[in-house]
């Protein structure tokens, strides 16, 4: 597996992002922002992850997917590790990800990698997404905050 930046003449894995983040609003206006990054097989395109500038020495994983015939192969752990030592390597101290209350695989991998839970975004999925979100039978209402100190 293979893990590259989009090029400028690609466009984004819309079908991915959207596994990860529901609303295309959301997503195209931090993928313009960021840097997106592809997992790819084969010449298949299995994971994504963008990486968005937040704030001086700060930058967060906003999105990190992978398709669902790929899941538990390890690549999301892979994009997550990626998107770790692409961010000390440019020069960023500290990673932050945001991820639902209700989202409990993503929650264990970011710990697993590392990340500390930093904060609560009360409300975060009702305030910012129209349509109702649930995930292994709980809606997904809290954004958990994490980081990492790199």
């Amino acid at each position: 597996m293979e893990i590259r930046l989009l090029r400028i003449d690609e466009m984004p894995p819309m079908d991915l992002l959207l596994l990860a983040d529901p609303s295309r609003e959301i997503v195209e206006e931090y993928v313009k922002r960021g840097e997106c990054f592809l997992a790819e097989m084969e010449s298949e395109i299995v994971g994504v992850y963008v990486l968005l500038p937040t704030r001086p020495e700060t930058v967060e994983l906003v999105n990190v997917a992978v398709a669902e015939e790929f899941h538990g192969q390890g690549i999301g752990k892979k994009l997550v590790k990626h998107a770790i030592q692409t961010a000390k390597d440019k020069g960023y101290q500290t990673i932050e990800v945001g991820t639902g209350n209700s989202s409990i695989g993503q929650l264990a991998l970011y710990q697993k990698c590392g990340f500390r839970i930093s904060g609560v975004d009360r409300d975060f999925f009702i305030r910012h997404y129209e349509e109702e979100i649930f995930e292994n039978g709980i809606q997904c209402v809290d954004m958990i905050r994490l980081s990492q100190d790199l």
